[in-house]
């Protein structure tokens, strides 16, 4: 496993990291509690040491997974999670204020329920769960979290980028005062490239790239037929004809570069791991196969020039969260 900086926190943390969205068991179906266990710490076998989790992934089932873990294993393992907005809104709306989604006493209730879930002494990266840049300067959110950290409940302050908005943080960039952004990057969605990684390399502000995978759509298998279980979010995700857009556009992947669909995640992996303003990236792993498989592409090795000018024109403008 190869390590990187992440921004001015100081910690290294390997290239893959952990997404424990679907362990948490709500919305992704098929996660099974021993198997995630046994992902984790095959994980962390193989030198993974930053896991990315959530208080609202299973009301913090996932948060007590990952502490049941951690609180065994030796070494530095860096665990980051977050604050739910309180108003329960999934991206955060224009014109809603700081106060109704992270007013300072939720903020510290949230990050000391993720402690106890978590059992752990301090969390190391507690991060914000949808974020508005109208909100600098706004409410007490900035003043729960200097708290929190003169406490030494959490080490550094993050924020989790809404979908496909990577220029709603550029504000709160230049303040100084986030340690990290978590942002959608991808082969499809290579818009973070424009404007926020120059920023986060001028402000030294480490980059956790979720979805690297578009959730399953880089994974080469989905095809028009595909079906998920009844109750997995996928369904919505990938309803109507996306199913057909998604497979589509990766033929032509495929073809551009040459490759079989059981190499495209290793390549996706390894083009979010391209860019230098990229920390660590966090694919979703439910099983050990799964771990196996992404722990893989975090060796240090880019891809090819060749191959990372082919994919530049794989970039796709669309939002399958919101459309």
């Amino acid at each position: 496993m190869h390590y990187r900086t992440l921004g001015k926190t100081g910690l290294r943390v390997s290239e893959i990291g952990f997404g424990a969205w679907g362990i948490g068991k709500s919305m992704w179906v098929g996660a099974e509690d021993a198997e995630s266990i046994r992902a984790l710490n095959r994980a962390i076998d193989l030198g993974l040491n930053f896991i990315d989790t959530a208080l609202a992934y299973g009301d913090g089932h996932s948060e007590r997974l990952v502490g049941q873990v951690v609180r065994q294993r030796s070494g530095p393992i860096y665990v980051a999670t977050k604050v739910p907005p309180k108003n329960g809104e999934w991206p955060a709306r224009p014109g809603v204020p700081a106060g109704e989604v992270f007013p300072g006493a939720y903020v510290v209730d949230c990050a000391e329920r993720s402690l106890r879930n978590l059992g752990l002494e301090t969390i190391d990266v507690l991060q914000l769960h949808v974020w508005s840049d109208e909100w600098v300067g706004q409410g007490d959110w900035l003043d729960a979290v200097q708290r929190l950290k003169a406490q030494g409940k959490i080490r550094f302050f993050g924020i989790s980028i809404n979908d496909h908005q990577p220029d709603n943080a550029l504000r709160l960039i230049e303040t100084g005062v986030v340690d990290t952004v978590q942002v959608i990057y991808n082969i499809f969605d290579q818009s973070p490239e424009d404007r926020l990684f120059p920023a986060c390399q001028r402000h030294n502000v480490g980059v956790i790239v979720r979805v690297p995978l578009d959730e399953g759509g880089l994974s080469g298998r989905i095809t028009p037929d595909t079906t998920f279980p009844p109750g997995d979010w996928r369904n919505d995700y990938f309803r109507g004809d996306r199913k057909r857009q998604v497979y589509e556009r990766v033929q032509r992947i495929l073809r551009d570069l040459a490759i079989t669909a059981e190499q495209l995640p290793e390549v996706a992996l390894r083009f979010t791991l391209s860019h230098p303003a990229v920390s660590t990236v966090i694919p979703g792993m439910r099983s050990v196969a799964h771990v196996e498989r992404n722990v893989s592409a975090g060796d240090g090795k880019g891809l090819p020039p060749e191959q990372l000018r082919k994919l530049k024109a794989h970039r796709w403008i669309r939002n399958f969260y919101g459309d």
